[in-house]
């Protein structure tokens, strides 16, 4: 076994596997950008090594810097995580020719599998089942257009060498295969460093499942059961779980079966990931195959029980596999959470800066519910625009698909994240979506079913007097706590307290009002609302706390807790209100006071999210019209095209292509 590894990654992945190594006694060695000096798993590892300036292709993506990082070191072995060089032949080649062992498959297995059109052949020559399409390299727009116009519409515009939603476009006709191709090729080229592209029939409706395999060096190959990733956005994944709610044990042993063959039939031995994309109907097609590691791997660990990482490393070091596919059982169900750095409401624009609050759910088994929270940051922590935004991972286990979901559903609320914008909001949403609590997937859910884009829903029913009942009682903790501030005022009468409080969730016309008084006259906590209705409150929260937990009538909730003038908002179970707490002469006088209203901002184009400008689409004085490209910004690596949403004018330009802009900087106006 090897006494020590090098990481050649960053982020949560690197702090999984130097978790693992010191599981089993290996030492770790960490490399670093300049941005990245103080990262936790530059902090986690025995040692580490700086190889250059922030952008990865002076830093991370050169093969030179790890191998000299090895040499440094003593390290005997290389694990590549995933992204970076992970899936890149020449990495694998270089570190052989090195005298170092490369953490994952064969140079050749990665160069048959890695390549998209190259692995579809492979996969149609192992007997699996290939989605219709053309398999050539596509040199011109033009030549991507007559092509789809022969294998029909939809089609997917996809980057050879793509991975991560990059690259890839959805067209529906000529015109969108025109632009998407040419989209796409320059994602691919600024990316991968390779702008070659292919075009495939697009199936309706489908979903994305994905069989996991583990191969040795002695011919062994078998697959640990099947993801289900079908919940994305833009190509990229946002929920995954295991097992998947589509397929019954016939459709998944054929499935694993044919992932296996291919596996074999390129000589594949370590972890790696077949995709398909299936249709309702359980009919399946190859997609394409990872040969790393995949980011949402913890769902397959936590139902199997096996340490993917560690399989990794044994195989790396010769060691056969310890099990046959007949000892393979899968257990209970796992959903995992992709918590980014962007904000939801915006689009899911990228947000960077420093994480001021950062507290995440404590990790462990209670009962039968298992919570896991793969990460890579720490409060004090910088979310950088040179690298993708991914903050964390998490997992919840337990017997069932929904007893999974509600674990979920309560961890992401106990989740505090402040000083960047973040999509929690956005994931408890969704896990408390009946459609997506009934298991009735597409990789269109998210457009589906939400078409407009994305806001915090205000609560109703029960949930917003759970709210309500909660801010009265923060509110009530805040005035105990300020009556027992020293040096106050000395009067002779004594104080009376108005018993009777208002709470407001929210503002203007989707204003809900509550009445109650807050009793703790016995020890205990009662929240009693002028309808009769009495609650229960059990907590232990304190001033300061990020997130109130405890119980409502025996109910267990958690909620985000934010302080705003005379009141806090409140956010639990996908929902969220700015709650006032007034006596009732300060509601009378508050109805009074006029609410403040946002600038206006339909004369200009805003700069969506700090990025660097590519290219202006427009001149002054051009007349333009809605839905027409006005210009695009390059942040994450992702081009995001910004059109006008009504025709306009263009009065003047206040940026140009090449300018990096913070988030809301004004690139053009518009005449009145």
């Amino acid at each position: 076994m090897f006494k020590k590894i090098l990481i050649a990654n960053r982020g949560e992945i690197a702090c999984r596997v130097i978790k693992t190594a010191r599981k089993m006694g290996i030492r770790t060695v960490a490399v670093y950008s300049e941005a990245d000096a103080d990262a936790m798993h530059v902090q986690m590892a025995d040692e580490a090594v700086a190889i250059g300036p922030a952008p990865a292709a002076e830093s991370y993506l050169v093969i030179e810097k790890i191998i000299a990082a090895c040499k440094e070191t003593g390290a005997e072995a290389v694990h590549p995580g995933y992204g970076f060089l992970s899936e890149r032949e020449a990495f694998a080649l270089a570190l052989k020719e090195a005298g170092i062992t490369f953490i994952g498959p064969n140079p050749h297995a990665i160069a048959a599998m890695g390549d998209k059109i190259e692995s579809k052949k492979a996969a149609a020559a192992a007997g699996v089942s290939t989605v219709p399409g053309y398999l050539g390299t596509i040199e011109t727009p033009e030549d991507a257009m007559t092509i789809a116009e022969e294998i029909g519409y939809p089609v997917m515009l996809k980057a050879s060498a793509g991975g991560g939603g990059k690259g890839m476009r959805i067209a529906w006709s000529a015109d969108e295969v025109k632009e998407g191709f040419e989209r796409s090729r320059s994602e691919a080229k600024s990316s991968f460093g390779d702008d070659r592209m292919f075009v495939e029939k697009f199936i309706v409706n489908p979903r994305h499942i994905e069989i996991q395999v583990l191969g040795d060096k002695h011919g062994n190959v078998i697959h640990l059961g099947e993801r289900e990733c079908s919940v994305q956005r833009r190509n990229q994944k946002v929920v995954e779980e295991a097992p998947s709610p589509l397929l019954d044990p016939e459709t998944r042993a054929k499935m694993g079966a044919q992932a296996v063959a291919l596996a074999k039939a390129v000589g594949y031995d370590s972890a790696g990931t077949v995709e398909f994309v299936a249709g309702q109907d359980k009919s399946f097609y190859f997609l394409e195959m990872n040969t790393r590691l995949q980011v949402e791997h913890p769902v397959t660990e936590l139902i199997t029980g096996i340490d993917l990482v560690e399989q990794m490393i044994r195989v790396a070091a010769g060691e056969k596999l310890a099990f046959r596919q007949e000892d393979i059982r899968l257990e209970g169900w796992a959903v995992e959470s992709r918590i980014y750095a962007e904000d939801p409401t915006r689009n899911f624009l990228p947000s960077i800066g420093r994480l001021t609050l950062y507290r995440p759910p404590a990790e462990g088994t209670t009962g039968n519910v298992t919570l896991r929270n793969d990460t890579g940051v720490e409060e004090g922590g910088q979310i950088s625009m040179f690298y993708d935004p991914m903050i964390a991972k998490l997992v919840t286990h337990a017997p069932t698909r929904l007893e999974a979901i509600e674990a979920q559903a309560r961890a992401l609320d106990a989740f505090a994240i402040d000083g960047i914008r973040h999509n929690i909001p956005f994931l408890a949403t969704l896990m408390a979506h009946p459609r997506w609590k009934s298991g009735a997937l597409s990789t269109g859910f998210i457009a589906e079913e939400f078409p407009g884009g994305f806001a915090v829903p205000m609560p109703g029913g029960e949930t917003a007097r759970a709210i309500a009942a909660v801010a009265a009682v923060i509110d009530h903790c805040l005035n105990a706590r300020k009556r027992q501030i020293s040096g106050q005022m000395a009067t002779t009468r004594p104080h009376r307290f108005a018993e009777t409080r208002i709470v407001q969730l929210g503002t203007g016309e989707a204003r809900q009002s509550f009445e109650l008084t807050v009793d703790d006259s016995l020890g205990e906590t009662h929240i009693r609302f002028a309808d009769g209705a009495s609650d229960l409150v059990v907590t232990h929260w304190k001033p300061g706390d990020p997130v109130w937990t405890g119980a409502i009538s025996g109910v267990e909730l958690a909620m985000r807790v934010e302080p705003i003038p005379n009141g806090v908002r409140l956010a639990t179970r996908g929902v969220a209100a700015e709650a006032r707490v007034y006596t009732k002469r300060e509601a009378e006088l508050a109805a009074l006071m006029p609410e403040k209203r946002g600038a206006d901002t339909s004369r200009v184009l805003l700069c969506p999210m700090p990025g660097l400008v590519k290219s202006i689409a427009v001149a002054e004085g051009q007349e333009v019209k809605a839905g027409e490209t006005l210009a695009v910004v390059e942040a994450m690596k992702m081009e995001n095209v910004l059109r006008a949403e009504r025709d306009v004018t263009i009065a003047k330009l206040r940026a140009k292509a090449g300018e990096s802009l913070a988030v809301d900087a004004v690139i053009m106006e518009f005449q009145g």
